[in-house]
């Protein structure tokens, strides 16, 4: 028997809950039904009240309802949700999560699923399945189901769609999953001018006896890529390719913001962190780019992709933000640089050759890194650089 938490707002949507919590009962499961509401009271018993969903973020929730502000109401259970669902899942009180709702249950309900670890069963029933489900997935793997009506009462067409809803969630808690031949998993970020290099690391790490994860460095990847780090999944971090935060200093398309390069810290992983392709960052045509770049160094890569040289201030402030990020963490770190290059098109005779910035750039890292820094007369790409790392990196995980 499993258990399974129901969440919604039960104070306009309690009954079609309780419908879903029924059923989950009448399939062998616990139900564990949780109020995210913050208006009438509650229109069935919840297992979890909206004080007690509030208290394990640190909250009154009283005071911030008596104000009568929905939106400072939402708000707070919106942030205190996430705590509260962590916490049951780390201590194995819950197996699965369903919820339903529209654009308020949504927002609520996959808030709270966002903080559970990939792999966890999460499924969201809702009115905005349909469309771009992007801010509410993020990098989890919620399940996304249309509701078809709106989640406002039970009808002949939402009783299907819920008794559905509630045999997939019972079956995702259900499934046993063969691990019997997974190996430890190292993840490693990769561009289009690091993968060479990935792809050799990659085979030395494979014939260590590790699964090698590949992320492409574009923001999402990255996002995703730490999402996974964060999950507690992961033996061994990579992260050749650290482009993602030229983007995030600059303003450019490909960021996958400041929180870059903290899963390991979150998750005290070893890593080995290299300053691959910081020398550019990242926008669409060339008609996007911020005025104010006018007189920067481009590369058309292609029609939609236009790529800017970061200059020596930028590399001064890239290096000191990997040396710090690289500090953060307790784990075993080391940074390598490849003194070359740090991607294809800054080799000598490349369009993004420029020695200064990469001075800059790897001289920002020395000066502020207190973990071990190792420099090779190598390009990124390079065999000896590439086995360098992968080697670097398995001495760290010992």
């Amino acid at each position: 028997m499993k258990t399974i938490a129901v969440l919604g707002t039960l104070d306009s949507k309690g009954h079609e809950h309780q419908f879903v919590a029924d059923i989950i009962r009448k399939l062998g499961h616990t139900p564990l039904l949780i109020d995210l509401g913050s208006g009438d009271d509650p229109q069935v018993t919840p297992d979890i009240t909206r004080f007690q969903v509030a208290e394990a973020a640190g909250l009154d929730l009283q005071p911030i309802l008596d104000r009568k502000d929905r939106g400072e109401c939402v708000t707070a259970i919106s942030q205190a949700a996430p705590v509260l669902l962590a916490k049951l899942a780390a201590e194995e009180k819950i197996h699965g999560v369903i919820s339903l709702g529209g654009g308020g249950g949504t927002a609520l309900g996959t808030a709270a699923m966002r903080a559970l670890p990939v792999g966890f069963p999460k499924l969201m029933v809702s009115t905005l399945a349909s469309g771009n489900t992007a801010h509410y997935v993020g990098t989890k793997d919620i399940t996304m189901m249309p509701s078809i009506v709106d989640v406002a009462g039970l009808n002949s067409i939402s009783k299907i769609i819920f008794t559905r809803a509630a045999h997939a969630i019972c079956g995702m808690v259900e499934a046993e999953i063969d691990q019997s031949d997974s190996k430890p998993l190292i993840v490693a970020s990769m561009f289009g001018n690091t993968t060479d290099c990935i792809n050799i690391a990659a085979k030395v790490l494979e014939d260590a006896g590790y699964e090698v994860l590949i992320f492409h460095a574009t923001g999402t990847g990255g996002k995703t890529m730490e999402s996974l780090i964060e999950s507690g999944m992961v033996a061994g971090v990579l992260d050749i390719t650290t482009t993602e935060w030229a983007d995030e200093l600059v303003g450019a398309t490909l960021s996958a913001g400041p929180t870059r390069l903290d899963a390991m810290t979150k998750a005290k992983v070893p890593a080995v962190i290299s300053p691959g392709c910081l020398d550019m960052a990242n926008y669409g045509e060339k008609e996007t780019v911020p005025e104010k770049f006018a007189d920067r160094t481009f590369y058309i890569h292609n029609p939609q992709v236009t790529l800017m040289r970061t200059n020596a201030e930028e590399c001064a402030e890239l290096g000191k933000i990997l040396a710090e990020k690289a500090n953060a963490n307790p784990a075993p770190t080391a940074i390598l640089n490849p003194l070359k290059t740090v991607s294809v098109i800054s080799a000598e005779g490349q369009p993004f050759h420029d020695p200064e910035a990469d001075a800059a750039l790897f001289s920002a890292i020395h000066e502020h890194a207190k973990v071990e820094v190792i420099n090779y007369e190598e390009e990124i790409n390079s065999e000896v650089f590439a086995k360098a790392a992968a080697n670097k990196l398995l001495e760290l995980i010992g």
